[in-house]
């Protein structure tokens, strides 16, 4: 059982992780191997005219990260929220007293009482 948190734990940290450097690995790899990535990638290969050179990709993978960015997230949807109004009529309120106990008794049983006043023995 244990090691399923942990499976799915890291597992579940590394979709977050891609998620959210998506873009940056996509930059990386266009800046690293570019041949590669415009071979791969490239929307317009029919059309050398152009010269993208792999950005038309990049444009595109720009593009939906500003959308994710720019739409709000609805947490809660107003219209289903059901507001009642219902008087309430009386409180009944107790009070109720509790005497804390104490936590542990001593096993000897000492008892300490203060001493007002002391014996002194007479003077000889």
């Amino acid at each position: 059982m244990k090691n399923w948190k942990l499976i799915f734990s890291i597992l579940f940290s590394t979709l977050i992780l891609y998620n959210s450097l998506r873009v940056s690995i996509t930059y990386i790899y266009y800046n690293l191997d570019t041949t590669g990535f415009i071979e791969t990638f490239c929307e317009n290969k029919d059309k050398p005219e152009l010269q993208c050179n792999g950005k038309c990709h990049l444009k595109k993978i720009n593009k939906t990260a500003n959308q994710e960015k720019n739409q709000p997230v609805e947490l809660i949807n107003f219209k289903d929220i059901l507001v009642y109004n219902q008087k309430i009529s009386s409180f009944h309120f107790t009070k109720n007293t509790y005497q804390n106990k104490p936590t542990f008794q001593y096993l000897n049983l000492y008892y300490f009482k203060l001493a007002t006043t002391y014996f002194h023995p007479p003077n000889a």
